[in-house]
């Protein structure tokens, strides 16, 4: 009887430590602190590629992170913390790439394969209309195909 209780708080205390996460370092100053959220939630991990550096748990996104804190704790602006991002790693570091000619492919491109995307559809859509359309039969292929039908029946008469 003591086993029905005892496994599931056992079980229980297992699964707590699985859904833990690391703590957010406190931070001394709050408005540094949402500086840093704001600005690491701009900028791209390098490592994982989809996720900002704030969302990321790379070892590199750490660094980043802390580097960070270090650009405001020196009294660096939000745009020269950017611009030195953006100098040591490229617009790729940056989670919105400004345009640019190196970067238009980027802001048009999705456009682009969107409308080319259409013109086939309506292009294939136009095509098969035409084809699904019953064709004219001339007047002997009319005529051949009554005197077949009219065979068929008077055989089913029969």
């Amino acid at each position: 009887m003591l086993l029905k209780f005892v496994f599931p708080l056992l079980f229980a205390a297992m699964l707590t430590s699985a859904f833990a996460k690391e703590a957010a370092p406190v931070a001394a100053d709050p408005v540094a602190e949402a500086r840093l959220v704001k600005l690491s939630s701009e900028l791209r991990c390098l490592v994982c590629q989809n996720q900002t550096i704030a969302d990321s748990n790379a070892e590199l996104a750490v660094d980043l992170r802390n580097e960070i804190r270090e650009k405001i704790q020196t009294g660096m602006s939000d745009a020269e913390i950017k611009d030195f991002m953006v100098a040591r790693y490229g617009d790729f570091v940056l989670y919105r790439p400004p345009v640019k000619n190196t970067t238009l492919v980027l802001w048009i491109g999705p456009f682009l394969l969107l409308a080319v995307g259409g013109g086939i559809l309506v292009f294939n859509l136009r095509r098969r209309r035409h084809a699904g359309a019953d064709p004219e039969l001339s007047h002997d292929d009319q005529a051949l195909a009554e005197s077949l039908l009219h065979t068929d029946s008077t055989k089913e008469t029969t």
